[in-house]
């Protein structure tokens, strides 16, 4: 089974992949934790999508697709995998669509989160992040026990740059105007599945397994 989960920035990607890694075993392919991976090893390509991600924009398609290619790789010997974050334009879903073509794979389903703007906002502003271990805390939502503490790896958690109000703007400017287009692409070819990304993860991830 190999999915791609689809939706504006803080739809609740990257909570609901983890949902689906732990209940279908899946191969998690997420180009935000992908560059964020590259930045602490400060390769090339790391540094090149931190300076676009810093600024709100969109990264570029030889730099995503760049790292992509890399990990499809490894899915193979895997049983499916979940894109998160990646295609991201239209360009990036027919390079994606000749990758996994070339590889004798294909995406089986599209699931699109719907979550209205100000919900969106309000989500990613408030997010922060324990940079190190990588878990994910809410002021309002999901805060940590001790204020800017991360419950369990005791580091201190930052707002990350791309988490800022003015650069999540920009970057909800930009899923307009670049991104949501996939939403007829996929439709086009049956495989896209609109879902209520509202309410508690635990049920949204309902609403996705009544499709499974």
């Amino acid at each position: 089974m190999n999915l791609l989960l689809f939706g504006a920035p803080g739809t609740g990607k990257g909570t609901q992949s983890a949902f689906f890694i732990s209940h279908y075993k899946l191969f998690h392919i997420s180009t935000g934790d992908l560059f964020r991976k590259a930045l602490r090893e400060k390769t090339p390509l790391g540094l090149k999508a931190q300076s676009y991600m810093d600024r709100g924009e969109l990264v570029p398609d030889s730099v995503v697709i760049a790292l992509i290619e890399q990990v499809l790789v490894d899915v193979k010997s895997r049983n499916g995998f979940i894109l998160d974050g990646f295609p991201r334009t239209l360009a990036q879903a027919e390079s994606l669509d000749s990758l996994l073509n070339n590889m004798g794979l294909k995406l089986d389903k599209v699931l699109y989160l719907n979550v209205p703007e100000e919900i969106l906002i309000e989500r990613i502003v408030g997010r922060r992040v324990a940079e190190k271990s990588g878990y994910v805390y809410h002021i309002k939502f999901n805060p940590p026990e001790k204020e800017g503490i991360c419950d369990k790896s005791g580091e201190k958690l930052i707002h990350r740059n791309d988490d800022k109000e003015g650069v999540v703007t920009q970057r909800l400017k930009a899923y307009k105007e670049q991104t949501a287009p996939l939403i007829e692409y996929y439709r086009e070819k049956n495989i896209l599945f609109e879902l209520d990304g509202c309410g508690s993860p635990k049920k949204v991830f309902s609403r996705i397994q009544s499709l499974m």
